[in-house]
């Protein structure tokens, strides 16, 4: 379990700082030197795959834990291995700031530190080059699933809702998550990242994380996932919600609300609600991308890109929202597309994606993306560049939605496009139940808030970019998303400056 433990941390330091020092032993105090050189990433993500590669077969699996899913177990030490072997095959931040592979600049061929050793079904391997880690990281997958293999629970919903409530099942979609006690005194889950609560009496959030108007609309309307994973509405208290606009989308997976016991109205943190750090449709999708790095779009990488996706739609749409859509994907180029989709749309909310999209080396063209597509949806809404093409095919999106609030609930018309049929009777939101506006409707501002008119004193109007757009990328500056993403952090000044090796020179975090 420390092995994992480790392995877990380590992934951590490198995903927010790049290289970092690297210890091999456990501080020991007097005598023991602690003010280390940083090591390469890749050097670090090899010894610890090699840990887990010797340790994992000594562990327990989770059911074989009184602690359960609670406990770091064999299950999430092989997941681990996966994990960290896509980190070590794919791209990284360097210390001149561009994206390389280890093969590009360190000797991966002669370096044994460099290098992985593991048998796998009786035969002997190492893993040295790109190529290979990804071999490892598919052989790991299998391997999982030929020891542990469960079906996927039918309700997507259900994994978070059991988080909420404190349920930790064993064989199921959570391999493990992160312990906060099933009390009301640990973890900040369901009030910082979740749906926004403003008054009950199981506290209040001060959420500090959302998503974008993109992602939403990037769901298929039929996938169940994306009601489960965005909020577009709050909880003012237990029994009255508001809703949300465009730029306010929230995290749907958790919510205070649920919790079966109460921490009180006065409280804000400590939900007890724990935090999934591997599920097994994280499996699934390892190993598909592995195999379409390896082979292409192969029966194996389609049949696991399946398993996810049969969950997400209802029977009626399998024949072509999974198996229509699935084998369609016939080259390598397009099953990579479907993946880092999917991954998007399986793991929304679950701090997964920014490191994915590092170490794919598209998280530059992924902001460009964002950005274009924002202005493009905000530019339709405000009737502006009606002949563009790539502003045309945003025209029917929703402008705003026109929402009810029977006995407190917010019920939408519409949510994706604009309604076929506008009410006719619009009233503030305050008016709602009052006597005569039984049939009346309130509106959110939803894509028109996407664009920003301007009108100067002197009367010109002029448009441009929301505060949301401008503000969340601001710090990406290339207009063709090709350079590197700066998203390393700096090593915080007082211990740069009691280290004799430590600094912020190089990842494109000091510039004259």
């Amino acid at each position: 379990e420390s092995y994992c433990l480790r392995a877990y941390i380590y992934f951590l330091l490198c995903n927010y700082w790049g290289d970092v020092p690297y210890f091999r032993k456990a501080a020991a105090g007097a005598g023991m030197q602690l003010d280390i050189p940083k090591t390469d990433k890749n050097l670090i993500y090899s010894g610890l795959i090699q840990d887990l590669v010797n340790c994992e077969p000594d562990m327990y699996f989770a059911n074989e834990y009184p602690d359960g899913i609670e406990r770091m177990n064999r299950e999430f030490a092989i997941g681990m291995i996966s994990r960290l072997a896509l980190f070590r095959a794919g791209y990284g931040t360097t210390i001149d700031g561009s994206m390389k592979l280890a093969d590009d600049y360190l000797p991966v061929s002669t370096n044994d530190s460099l290098a992985v050793k593991y048998t796998i079904n009786g035969a002997a391997k190492v893993a040295r080059t790109s190529a290979d880690y990804y071999q490892l990281a598919e052989d790991y997958a299998q391997k999982l699933m030929s020891l542990r293999d469960r079906p996927l629970n039918p309700s997507y919903a259900a994994v978070f809702m059991n988080e909420n409530q404190w349920i930790k099942p064993l064989n199921d979609d959570v391999l493990y998550e992160v312990a906060f006690g099933a009390t009301n005194g640990g973890g900040d889950v369901g009030w910082c990242i979740g749906v926004p609560v403003y008054s009950s009496a199981k506290g209040t959030t001060t959420i500090q994380f959302g998503l974008t108007p993109n992602y939403y609309y990037s769901f298929d309307a039929n996938d169940s996932r994306r009601d489960v994973t965005i909020s577009k509405i709050a909880n003012n208290s237990e029994t009255d919600q508001a809703a949300l606009g465009i730029t306010g989308l929230t995290c749907n997976k958790w919510n205070r609300l649920y919790l079966p016991g109460s921490p009180g109205n006065a409280s804000s943190k400590g939900t007890g609600i724990n935090w999934p750090l591997m599920r097994y449709s994280d499996i699934l999708l390892m190993l598909a991308e592995a195999e379409n790095q390896l082979h292409g779009p192969t029966s194996l990488a389609k049949d696991m890109l399946s398993r996810v996706r049969t969950r997400a739609f209802s029977s009626a749409d399998y024949a072509v929202k999974v198996q229509g859509y699935v084998n369609g994907l016939t080259t390598k180029d397009a099953f990579f597309t479907a993946i880092v989709n999917e991954r998007a749309w399986e793991f929304g909310g679950e701090c997964l994606r920014k490191f994915d999209l590092g170490r794919w080396n598209i998280y530059g063209k992924k902001i460009v993306e964002t950005k274009t597509i924002l202005d493009n949806m905000g530019k339709a809404a405000l009737g502006l560049e009606p002949t563009n093409p790539d502003v045309i095919k945003y025209a029917n999106y929703a402008d705003v939605l026109y929402y009810r609030k029977p006995n407190g609930v917010v019920t939408f018309l519409n949510t994706y496009y604009k309604p076929t049929i506008v009410p006719l009777l619009i009233v503030a939101v305050a008016d709602l139940a009052k006597p005569g506006n039984e049939t009346a409707y309130a509106t959110t501002d939803w894509t028109k808030q996407l664009y920003a008119k301007l009108t100067a004193t002197n009367g010109t109007v002029t448009y441009q970019s929301a505060n949301f757009t401008t503000y969340c990328w601001r710090g990406y500056k290339d207009a063709n998303g090709v350079s590197a993403v700066p998203f390393l952090l700096p090593i915080p000044g007082p211990t740069v400056a009691t280290s004799k090796y430590l600094n912020n020179n190089g990842y494109g975090l000091v510039t004259n």
